[in-house]
């Protein structure tokens, strides 16, 4: 097995930034890419400001600061994006994934482990557009991935074994706690969780109480957050996308139909805090 010495992240987005911070501070020489210069600009800018907030926190000495810090290099090209490992923390959409490992492939050669951080996209599917799908892997980071322990490792039918082991041990790494699953649409935590929005959904499209209520009392059974605050912290579109994706994967199976509400939240372009307002107002946040 190869040593993992770089890892190259694709996507600025909340998911990129923790990856990318956590991979910094484990030692790993981190590459993050994305299409968008500003975005790049800014999530830079947050991971120095997470990292000093460790710094503040005495979880992070001023050491590691400097050394993660130096560690992180952005990259504007694509084509410049090199290194033993990438992971893709990009749009919930199929044929855009495959078409960015393929440009990867090409790019990188056959040695690059190319893991995908979807949270519902079945790895088969994904990795049919490249040449040797057995490089191909999920790695299924949660939300905030700098903070959350928990990482999903799946194995695509044609991911090679060893690739698992590295991935396993990569995950080990980063000090978080692998679990291995099979190539299923949502895996285990997106597939079990699922319910948990899609029925605080029907309760709120029956109007049998107000979005409010519903997180209240979730909170009151020892959760540390209701539905609607955790869609609007991971993303209403980036929730309602994953459920989209299961419905059809699952063949409109009725359990997983996506909410209508939501559906007009993200056609509002109320996407939750990033945008300032959810199914909550962060407008004075």
């Amino acid at each position: 097995m190869s040593k993992i010495k770089s890892v190259g992240i694709v996507g600025a987005g909340t998911m990129g930034i923790g990856i990318a911070q956590v991979c910094a501070l484990s030692g790993y020489n981190t590459y993050l890419f994305d299409i968008n210069a500003e975005l790049l600009a800014k999530a830079l800018i947050q991971i120095k400001k997470n990292i000093e907030g460790g710094v503040a926190k005495g979880k992070v000495t001023s050491e590691q600061k400097k050394e993660a810090l130096a560690r992180l290099v952005s990259v504007n090209e694509l084509v410049n994006l090199k290194a033993d490992l990438i992971i893709e923390a990009i749009v919930e959409k199929l044929e855009i994934k495959q078409k960015l490992f393929s440009e990867l492939e090409q790019i990188n050669g056959g040695n690059t482990i190319l893991a995908t951080n979807t949270s519902s996209i079945p790895i088969t599917q994904i990795a049919t557009s490249l040449k040797d799908p057995s490089k191909c892997i999920g790695l299924h980071f949660f939300n905030p991935a700098h903070i959350m322990k928990l990482v999903e490792i799946i194995s695509g039918v044609a991911t090679a074994s060893d690739v698992v082991d590295q991935m396993k041990e990569f995950s080990l790494s980063l000090n978080k706690v692998p679990v291995l699953a099979k190539d299923s649409p949502g895996f285990i935590v997106n597939r079990v969780a699922r319910h948990f929005y899609v029925e605080a959904l029907q309760v709120l499209e029956e109007d049998v109480t107000d979005v409010e209520t519903i997180d209240a009392l979730i909170q009151s059974c020892g959760f540390r957050m209701g539905p609607f605050k955790l869609m609007d912290l991971i993303g209403v579109d980036t929730n309602f996308s994953v459920t989209t994706s299961m419905y059809n994967s699952f063949h409109q199976a009725p359990k997983f139909r996506p909410s209508r509400i939501q559906e007009q939240k993200v056609n509002a372009k109320e996407l939750g805090a990033k945008t300032g307002k959810g199914f909550y107002d962060y407008s004075d946040k």
